[in-house]
C-alpha cells in the first residue's frame, strides 16, 4: 500500500470526564426514622457521595472514546477511572455502551452492551477492551476501577483483515476531508467513536445483586473435613480464594480455589481422574477448567495476553459473550500459543508448580497452569505424559460460610 494510503488512524483518545464535574459533586440524602427520644424526633441522615476520579481529579461519569490515528504496533493505550464511594450508603455499579460507530457503520443501539463490547474487542484488527473491577463500592471509601484499553498488534496474523480495514479507513478519511473542504461548518467525524456511561445507584440486596461478601479473589478459610468456614489455618482448615467472577446474592454456593502452595497428588494427565479422586476432603469438588482461569485473568485489559512465537502478543479481550471463550481457546491452540497474566494481579493463581487444567490442548497436550518468572504466569499446553498436580475446586454452600 502506498504511504499516503497507510491505514494509520489518528488516535485522539479523549475521555471527556470534565463535562459534568458538578454532577459528581452533588450529594443526595436518604432519611431513616430512628425513633423518639424524650419527646423529640431523631433523624439519621445518610449521605450519598460517589466521585469519579482520573489521576486523582474529579471527572464525569460520561466517557467518550474518540479515535482518529491508531496503527499496527502502537503502544497499548490505557485509561483508568476510580469510582470512589465517599458516602454512607453502599453503591452498586454498572456501565453501558450508549452508542458506537466504526467508520460508516453505526452499531445498532438496540443491540446489547454485551454484544457491542464483544464485537469491538474481537471483530476488528484493533482491540477495544473494557472492564469494571467489581460491581459495587462499599460506603466509607471503598472503590471500583473502570478500565479501558485500545491496542493494535503489529502482526495480528490476519493480513487480509488488516489490509481491508486499512482501505476502508483511507476512503472514510478522504471522504470526511472532502466534506470539510466543501461543506461550510462541517466537522469531520472520527473514524471510531464509542460513548459509554457509568452508573452508580444505591445498593439493594436482591438475588441479582453482586454478593459483597464474595468478591473475586477474596480469602476464605475453609475446613475441608467439616465442610464449613474456619478461623485459623492448620489441620484441615486451609486457605482458599473465591474464583467466581461475579457471585450473586441469589447463588447458593461459592466457588473456591485452594491455596496452590498446598500439597496435592501429582502425575500424568492420563491419571487425572484418579488423582482428582485421591482426596479425603468431605466437600463437593470439581476439576479446575480453562473457563475458570480465562474469566478471571481476562479482566486485566492491559496485560493479560495471548502469546505466540510467530505473531505479536494480543490482549485476551472480552470472553463473556456467548461462546466467545471457546473460540479464543481454539484459536490459541491453533497458533500453538498460550495465555499469560501478571502474578501481581492474580497472586492466588501463581505457583512454581504446574497444575493440570481439565481441558485438552490438542491430542498430546493438555492445558496446565504455572508461573513463568517473578512477573508472569501462564496457561499453556503441557505434554500429557509429564507430571503436574491436580487441585480440586471446592463448591462451598453459603450456608456453611456464615
Amino acid at each position: 500500500m502506498e504511504p499516503k494510503r497507510r491505514y494509520y488512524l489518528k488516535l485522539n483518545l479523549v475521555l471527556l470526564f470534565c463535562l459534568a464535574v458538578s454532577f459528581i459533586s452533588i450529594s443526595f440524602a436518604w432519611f431513616a426514622f430512628s425513633g423518639l427520644s424524650r419527646m423529640s424526633t431523631e433523624i439519621d441522615v445518610k449521605t450519598w457521595f460517589i466521585e469519579f476520579q482520573k489521576d486523582n481529579q474529579p471527572v464525569s461519569n460520561n466517557i467518550v472514546l474518540s479515535l482518529s490515528d491508531i496503527y499496527p504496533g502502537m503502544d497499548t493505550v490505557h485509561e483508568s477511572v476510580k469510582i470512589m464511594n465517599k458516602g454512607d450508603s453502599d453503591a452498586q455499579l454498572s456501565y453501558s455502551i450508549v452508542s458506537a460507530s466504526i467508520l460508516d457503520e453505526n452499531l445498532d443501539s438496540q443491540d446489547s452492551t454485551e454484544y457491542i463490547e464483544d464485537k469491538i474487542s474481537h471483530d476488528y484488527p484493533f482491540k477495544i477492551n473494557i472492564n469494571l473491577s467489581k460491581k459495587f463500592a462499599l460506603a466509607g471509601g471503598d472503590y471500583s476501577l473502570f478500565d479501558l484499553s485500545v491496542s493494535w498488534p503489529l502482526d495480528s496474523g490476519n493480513d487480509n483483515l488488516d489490509s481491508d480495514w486499512g482501505n476502508k479507513a483511507y476512503l472514510f478519511q478522504q471522504n470526511e476531508q472532502s466534506r470539510v473542504a466543501n461543506e461550510a461548518g462541517y466537522n469531520a467525524k472520527p473514524s471510531i467513536k464509542v460513548v459509554l456511561s457509568v452508573k452508580a445507584e444505591q445498593y439493594l440486596r436482591t438475588d441479582d445483586s453482586s454478593d459483597i461478601d464474595y468478591e473475586m479473589g477474596n480469602l476464605v478459610l475453609y475446613d475441608v473435613a467439616n465442610n464449613s468456614k474456619c478461623d485459623e489455618i492448620g489441620g484441615t482448615c486451609i486457605r482458599t480464594h473465591v474464583i467466581d467472577v461475579d457471585n450473586k446474592v441469589g447463588d447458593d454456593t461459592v466457588t473456591l480455589l485452594p491455596d496452590l502452595f498446598g500439597s496435592y497428588a501429582s502425575g500424568s494427565y492420563d491419571e487425572f481422574d484418579t488423582l482428582f479422586a485421591n482426596s479425603d476432603w468431605q466437600v463437593d469438588t470439581r476439576p479446575l477448567v480453562i473457563d475458570d482461569l480465562l474469566n478471571i485473568v481476562s479482566s486485566d485489559v492491559l496485560n493479560s495476553s495471548v502469546v505466540n512465537d510467530y505473531i505479536s502478543d494480543s490482549l485476551i479481550g472480552d470472553v463473556r459473550y456467548n461462546d466467545r471463550i471457546n473460540k479464543i481457546v481454539d484459536n490459541t491452540i491453533n497458533i500453538n500459543g498460550y495465555f499469560r497474566f501478571m502474578n501481581e494481579k492474580f497472586s492466588y493463581l501463581a505457583s512454581s508448580k504446574c497444575f493440570w487444567v481439565r481441558n485438552d490442548y490438542g491430542s498430546d497436550k493438555a492445558f496446565a497452569l504455572t508461573r513463568v518468572d517473578d512477573t508472569y504466569s501462564k496457561i499453556y499446553g503441557e505434554n500429557k505424559s509429564n507430571s503436574c498436580s491436580v487441585v480440586p475446586v471446592i463448591i462451598a454452600p453459603k450456608s456453611k460460610l456464615i
